[in-house]
């Protein structure tokens, strides 16, 4: 959001510029010695506060976590997701994780299918969660299958009606949809051929890059794009046609060519610039909204036509990058934007005045916000990521309490109650798992301030921080005795 006169008025590409790389200071093309000085010495002031922050979140880690796991990334990945369950054990459950690879060009770009051992809670020992190598894999993360993707992966989301079936945004105006299983394992070398997506779904005008959903209770898919328009598939309408099929029994979305396509049910027109996120009602699947650089937020409902039903001007001051609609509460929406704040809207009283009327705003990030998404465990509780490298975690029952945090005077934005400062640029994007209660995948871009590509993170926070406080001061009065009585006796 970068412009001389107004620095949140130009939208940006949330990534890297295709093909770019990271450049070390003293191989740019800097005028003169004083210049490259003056530039080296920034360079070196923003590592050494990203250092310092890493260092100190990094020393605390054995008392505010539960569990972690560090996954260097050779390349950066923009869309982080959960997906299906797959094993279980005494101390830990496996499950398959989403992840892309946006290259430079040297390789392609591709599409991962990993999966994840998660450890259960209380079962990672302090030593074992600290001591963790920030530039090595993890041996929790293994890569299980690569689909060649045809142009960076900007946007992963999972089909709830089917776990195998996945939609994929890049830079183009069609969104992909891949059968993760009847996919084949591909070797990523220079050269390869893009793997062929099982569907192909047409209708944009022009690239949609980031905003894509589906619906939680019908094959449906919504996504938004450059071209300002929201489109709605229904997946129903190719398995249709796929029905008596003799070479595909079972009627599922596996492409019966090379080339399957499908068409809109809908196209849906009101934004006045990009959209930038797109989310469905949960509980019902003709309704939906959307954001976008056009500042708006705006609700939809395919039932009465293609024209917003309501459209909340400036519902922040800059664009918004991303929008959540509460699986436990209807009537609530989380917006994200580049004004670095995350807004509640209550959509019974959306507008005053002819503009947004959050609920409340919550300010604590120093960067534009590019992600937020509500807790699945508890229905006040939500999470929000930035560019400035954190997860954000909040609890808006607590707006407005007063908390008592001992003698030392504090600054903390009312509802913040947890701040995950792991990883050192970036978070593009993070995922809370519903198969384990508060445990977050995320990650971030790390080429501009480290030497990695990026970094993966799962993590859970210690159950003190977020269980009932009465609860938590009565076990820990009753551990302290515990302690005592085992003391030397008088």
């Amino acid at each position: 959001m970068e412009e001389a006169s107004s620095p949140l008025s130009q939208p940006k590409k949330r990534g890297r510029p295709k093909g770019s790389k990271k450049i070390a200071v003293e191989d740019r093309e800097i005028s003169s010695p004083k210049m490259r000085d003056r530039a080296t010495a920034a360079g070196n002031k923003k590592a050494a506060v990203v250092d310092d922050k890493y260092n100190n979140w990094k020393f605390v880690v054995p008392i505010l976590y539960d569990w972690l796991a560090n996954h260097n990334l050779v390349w950066p990945s923009l869309s982080c997701r959960w997906g299906p369950l797959l094993e279980q054990s005494k101390n830990k459950s496996r499950q398959r994780l989403y992840l892309s690879e946006q290259t430079d060009g040297s390789v392609p770009n591709t599409l991962v299918i990993a999966t994840c051992d998660v450890v259960k809670p209380k079962v990672a020992a302090a030593e074992h969660i600290s001591q963790f190598n920030e530039e090595a894999r993890s041996p929790f993360v293994k890569k299980h299958k690569t689909i060649i993707h045809p142009g960076e992966v900007n946007r992963i989301r999972e089909l709830p009606q089917n776990k195998n079936i996945v939609a994929t945004h890049t830079d183009c105006p069609e969104v992909l949809i891949w059968d993760i299983e009847a996919q084949p394992n591909r070797y990523a070398s220079l050269g390869a051929a893009a793997s062929h997506a099982d569907l192909v779904l047409t209708g944009h005008a022009d690239n949609a890059e980031f905003a894509l959903a589906m619906c939680p209770s019908e094959p449906y898919v919504l996504s938004g794009g450059k071209d300002k328009l929201v489109v709605l598939w229904s997946i129903h309408d190719h398995i249709s046609t796929l029905v008596g099929d003799s070479t595909n029994p079972s009627g599922s979305i596996v492409k019966n060519s090379d080339n399957a396509s499908l068409g809109p049910r809908g196209i849906f027109q009101g934004h006045t610039d990009t959209v930038e996120d797109v989310q469905f009602c949960p509980t019902s699947t003709q309704e939906f909204c959307s954001v976008g650089d056009d500042s708006c937020l705006i609700l939809w409902d395919a039932r009465v036509g293609t024209d917003p039903i309501m459209k909340v001007e400036k519902a922040h001051n800059a664009d918004v990058h991303c929008v959540d609609w509460s699986p436990h509460d209807a009537n609530y929406i989380l917006t994200g934007s580049a004004d670095h704040s995350v807004c509640m809207f209550d959509r019974r009283n959306l507008i005053s005045d002819g503009v947004g009327s959050p609920v409340h705003k919550f300010e604590e990030h120093k960067a534009p916000v590019l992600c937020v998404q509500w807790c699945p465990d508890k229905p006040s509780v939500f999470g929000s990521s930035a560019e400035d490298g954190c997860v954000n975690i909040w609890d808006y029952e607590q707006v407005g309490q007063k908390i008592e945090r001992g003698t030392r005077s504090t600054n903390y934005a009312p509802g913040l109650f947890f701040k995950h400062c792991g990883h050192r640029d970036k978070v593009v994007d993070f995922h809370w798992n519903a198969y384990d209660p508060w445990t977050v995948v995320s990650v971030s871009d790390d080429v501009e301030t480290s030497s990695g590509g990026g970094t993966l993170q799962i993590w859970r926070m210690s159950d003190l921080i977020y269980r009932p406080r009465d609860e938590v001061l009565s076990e820990l009065e009753a551990f302290k005795a515990h302690v005592a009585s085992c003391g030397p006796k008088a």
